[in-house]
């Protein structure tokens, strides 16, 4: 498929209007940044959270709140002054699969790289997003670490679908009332969209993926279909994919009308 139908598009614009409403800050992993004002501490925690965002996402709020209350609610603060002692506190937050070892050296890792880069989109400038997905965790995977350490941060050269990091990335580049809209180097045009279980889900239901699998190439594929209805802001359908797939998930199919 190399377009969307017309139904299709009148039912993702429905959508879009739908479910793009502020109560959906109060229900989704935004809200942990959206707790702070400074660009640095939205831009950590931001990063922190999105880490952390698979699951049920009343856990994931609770267990991002609760890190940042780790961090004495100044992420940016608490990175640029990590010891070795702060250890002790860090080994207090986990969050299923990311264990006391993986807060410690996150927070280490981002430590390192602040002290090198004013900020998280240093290194996606002048680069593709793939080629910055790609950077963004050698950069960080610079600090000794265990093996284990590296599963959260996506390899794209692996064929990641790098959910977690392209959520993370529309939080930081589009503008309205729930995205940031921080970084001005990187346009909405160029954003991958956040595949995850839902999105996925919808997307194959209604025909614009051939397959129900989240990996890299259906990623490209479907932000390329989103285009084709908003070039300079293809992302922002997320917000209808993911509200159907989530909300809508009960039905067998997808009713268009």
């Amino acid at each position: 498929m190399n377009s969307i139908s017309l139904e299709i598009a009148e039912l993702l614009n429905k959508k879009l209007k739908q479910y793009k409403v502020l109560d959906f800050i109060k229900e989704d992993p935004i809200t942990v940044p959206h707790l702070f004002t400074n660009l640095y501490d939205i831009e950590i925690a931001g990063f922190l959270t999105a880490l952390i965002s698979w699951g049920n996402r009343k856990s994931i709020i609770q267990s991002g709140i609760r890190l940042m209350k780790l961090l004495n609610h100044q992420p940016y603060y608490f990175v640029m002054n990590y010891s070795k002692t702060d250890d002790k506190i860090l080994r207090q937050f986990y969050y299923r699969t990311f264990q006391p070892s993986d807060s410690i050296f996150y927070i280490r890792s981002l430590n390192h790289y602040y002290k090198k880069y004013d900020s998280l989109e240093e290194v996606f400038k002048k680069r593709s997003i793939l080629d910055g997905i790609a950077e963004l965790r050698t950069s960080l995977l610079q600090v000794r670490h265990v093996k284990r350490n590296e599963k959260h941060l996506p390899d794209v050269k692996k064929e990641s679908a790098a959910k977690r990091i392209n959520m993370f990335l529309r939080w930081m580049v589009r503008k309205d009332n729930i995205d940031f809209g921080l970084w001005k180097s990187i346009s909405p045009s160029d954003l991958l969209i956040p595949l995850d279980v839902h999105t996925v889900r919808t997307s194959y239901s209604l025909g614009l993926l051939k397959s129900n699998k989240a990996h890299l190439q259906n990623v490209i594929h479907l932000t390329s279909l989103l285009k084709t209805l908003d070039e300079k802001d293809p992302v922002k359908y997320d917000f209808a994919l993911f509200g159907i797939g989530r909300y809508e998930k009960k039905n067998k199919t997808i009713e268009i009308f």
